[in-house]
This record gives structure tokens, C-alpha cells and sequence, in this order.
């Protein structure tokens, strides 16, 4: 059985229901997930706002709002007036429960079950439309089987055992379900903290041994929203588990790392697919590893350098935690860190403490600051072992100047970088030489 999700902007018009209804009508037996369609859970975040504020009116005017969206998706989606009637009842009774928290008190715990209505409507939709199209469908509540634990961690045995037993208790060959809510320790309707609906498509995929995990959306995953990504177009339909994660930090749409875990660990592998392209080899993510090629170039801005000189550091041993600390004080990550006998240089991203940060640095040594800099990053079988992939891929930008190199941290990564304005220079010299 393979587990199929669909993202929020995937299902959030009648041509694309449509389209995903096919495609699930082509897969023999398949969990689908799916998400709250786009714009759903701004609408409930809004009503939610209001209802904080005390101001039910505000929130009935938003649900309104959200009723006369849901309906012209109805009007406009099914063709069976037997099956539009059932999405016009089902639209009603959400609404009517939604409306229902105007009336009283309103807190977290309330606001997480307004916010679970926006995959619950989903869902709903989905299952209906399958079943126009002569699916034979079960749909399944995910509150029932997903479970987070107290320290909101998935709770893996009791969502493995939950979910085989409501299979086995419901058989069909085609399920749906919701991504992104679940339960939490005490019982109550809770939420992922990050990850949503891509989480849930993973832990589903490993508590069944599934076949595959699909994820399918509107655009090409790989690359997102990123136009500063260069891939090979002859290996790009395949990457590795930690080669996805070295691109996620890049703003690629693959899965966040953690989310995708179960996945990996359970060896369960995982399909990145267009809506609009089905017919296309997408991008496979598995434990699988093509010896000895690059993948993708990446390209970052906004970085900046902070290097901290100091004769203390020669010899000494703490030196690096009390650097490390100073970020950790001040809530912000590191993304690489070099060092030598008596200097640490590190990059991060977010520049918001950067004066707190500095000003703490320079109790430990003379600072440094470089900014808008530019992180590039090869990806791909980047083993040491490998001998000569790291020095064509600094070979490349050899006539460029470089800030800062970072390897062997990761044998699937070397990262290195350029000034902002050098950044482009940089990036044609890869492509010239890698693809």
C-alpha cells in the first residue's frame, strides 16, 4: 500500500480536486492525506484571533466568509446532485460547530479544535469526490490514530498499533485522512508543531511499512521557491535522505529532516511529485546513494561571517563551548563553523542579535564581522573517500575569492562562502564544470 499526500495548494480549486482524484483513481490501494486547502487555516486563525479579542461578531462575519468560499468549491467541484447534496450537508454541520465556539469561552484548547476543522473539511471534500468518480473509499479520522506524547513527540507504538488495528476493522482499498492534527497525551485535539501534513504523511508510512510515501503539490518540489538552485538533470530525479536534508536548508519544498525521519528510519522511500505532471519521474528520496555525483548546486544570501581571533585559544580546551553558548544566549543557530589554533569563524543567518552576540564575542577575542555573504553549496556522493570531487568543485572558483570553506562535516555536502556580488560569477563557473 503506498500513502499519498496532498498539500493545501494542491486541492484548492475545482480543476486541481479534479486532477488529484484521478491520479488517486490510478493508485489500486493508498492512504491519502491531505491538507486544509489554501487559505483554510488563515480564515480559522482569523476567526480564532476575534473569538481571543471577545468578538464574536467579527468571527461570524469571517465564517461566513468561509462558508461562501466552501460552497462555490462544492458548486463548482461535484456534478452529482446526490453527492453535492451530501457536501452541502457536511459543509453545514462543520460550519455550524465552528460557529458554536462564538458562544463561550474561548481558549487554546478551543482554538486547536477550530483550526482541525480546516483538514476535516478537506478531507471531507476529497473523500465525496472519489466516491463521484466511483472510488470505493474509507475515510479515517486521524485523531483516532495519531498521537503526540508529553514532550510533543509522536507517540510511534500506539500510532503503529491504533492504525493496523482501524485497517484491519475497516477494509478498503482506498482510505483518506487528515494531515497535521492529532491528539496529544491528555486526549485533547492538538496539532504538529512543524512539518504538518508532510509529518503525518511519513509516520503513516513507516507505522504501515508502506510501499512509497508520495507528495504531491502544485509546483516542482526540488525546487520551490528557490531560484538559486542548479541541479543535474540527469541524477536530480534521485536523492538520498541526507541530500534532501542538506537542501531543505536551502528553501527547497523537501521535506524538513526531522519530519521525513520515519521514513528513513522505517527505509520506506519517498516520491516528490506536480499535480500538473504525473506522468513525470518527480524527485525519489530513499536511503540509496548514486556513487560519485552531484546532485545540485545551492545558492543562500543573507549570511553572515563572524570570526573570533585570540591567542587564548591555543592549547586551551572550552574555548569553543563558551563561542557556542554565546549564540545559544542569544537564539540563534550556527550554520557552519571553521577553526584553526587560534581562530573560530561561523556563519548564521539570522541577524537579529548580532550587536548582543558580538559585543559577548569580544570578551573572548578580537571580531570580525563580514556581511552579505553568500553560502554555495555542492550536493551530492561527497564521500572523502571519493577522491577529486571536492577539488573540481573548488577548482571551479578558483579565480574567485572565498571566505570561508566547510567539509567533512557531512559526506554528502562542501559548502564555501563568496561575497553576495560574487555569488552569480560563482554559480555559472559550477555549472560550467559540474553539469
Amino acid at each position: 500500500m503506498k500513502v499519498l499526500k496532498f498539500g493545501s495548494t494542491a486541492i484548492d480549486t475545482p480543476e486541481r480536486l479534479n486532477i488529484v482524484a484521478d491520479i488517486v483513481s490510478k493508485n489500486n490501494k493508498c492512504i491519502v492525506i491531505v491538507s486544509a486547502i489554501s487559505g483554510t487555516t488563515s480564515l480559522l486563525e482569523e476567526i480564532s484571533d476575534y473569538l481571543y479579542k471577545k468578538n464574536p461578531e467579527g468571527a461570524n462575519e469571517t465564517i461566513s466568509i468561509l462558508e461562501k468560499e466552501y460552497q462555490q468549491k462544492i458548486e463548482h467541484t461535484y456534478k452529482n446532485v446526490e453527492i453535492k447534496a451530501k457536501a452541502t450537508l457536511f459543509l453545514k454541520e462543520k460550519i455550524n460547530y465552528i460557529r458554536s465556539f462564538t458562544k463561550d469561552l474561548f481558549t487554546l484548547f478551543e482554538e486547536k479544535i477550530v483550526l482541525a476543522q480546516g483538514e476535516i473539511l478537506s478531507s471531507g471534500i476529497v473523500n465525496l469526490l472519489l466516491q463521484e468518480k466511483g472510488i470505493e473509499t474509507k475515510e479515517l479520522s486521524a485523531l483516532d490514530f495519531i498521537r503526540i506524547d508529553k514532550k510533543n513527540e509522536p507517540d510511534l507504538s500506539f500510532i503503529s498499533s491504533s492504525l493496523t488495528k482501524i485497517l484491519a476493522d475497516n477494509r478498503s482499498d482506498v482510505y483518506v485522512t487528515q494531515g497535521y492534527i492529532c491528539k496529544n497525551a491528555y486526549g485533547e485535539v492538538d496539532n504538529f508543531h512543524f512539518g504538518g501534513s508532510d509529518y503525518t504523511a511519513s509516520l503513516v508510512g513507516a507505522a504501515i511499512n508502506a510501499e512509497e510515501i508520495q507528495i504531491w503539490t502544485s509546483f516542482d518540489a526540488l525546487y520551490g521557491n528557490n531560484s538559486q538552485l542548479m541541479a543535474n538533470t540527469s541524477t536530480v530525479h534521485q536523492l538520498n535522505f541526507d541530500e534532501a536534508a542538506e537542501l531543505a536548508y536551502f528553501g527547497t519544498k523537501i521535506l524538513h529532516p526531522i519530519c521525513i525521519l520515519p521514513a528513513k528510519m522505517a527505509n520506506i522511500p519517498v516520491k516528490l511529485l506536480n499535480i500538473y505532471t504525473p506522468e513525470a519521474k518527480g524527485t525519489l528520496i530513499s536511503n540509496d546513494t548514486e556513487s560519485g555525483k552531484i546532485k545540485a548546486i545551492a545558492a543562500k544570501d543573507g549570511i553572515t561571517v563572524i570570526n573570533i581571533k585570540s591567542s587564548r585559544m591555543l592549547l586551551a580546551h572550552g574555548f569553543l563551548r563558551k563561542v557556542c553558548e554565546i549564540f545559544e544566549k542569544h537564539l540563534t543557530s550556527i550554520d557552519m563553523l571553521t577553526t584553526s589554533e587560534v581562530g573560530v569563524s561561523v556563519t548564521i543567518d539570522n541577524a537579529k542579535y548580532l550587536a548582543e552576540i558580538t559585543d559577548d564575542l569580544k570578551k573572548l577575542g578580537i571580531v570580525a564581522v563580514d556581511k552579505s555573504m553568500t553560502i554555495i553549496s555542492a550536493v551530492g556522493d561527497l564521500d572523502w573517500k571519493n577522491a577529486g570531487l571536492e577539488s573540481k568543485v573548488l577548482d571551479s572558483v578558483k579565480d574567485i575569492p572565498v571566505r570561508m570553506i566547510s567539509f567533512g562535516g557531512s559526506s554528502c555536502n562542501i559548502s564555501f562562502i563568496v561575497k553576495e556580488e560574487d555569488k552569480s560569477r560563482a554559480l555559472e563557473a559550477l555549472r560550467n564544470t559540474i553539469f
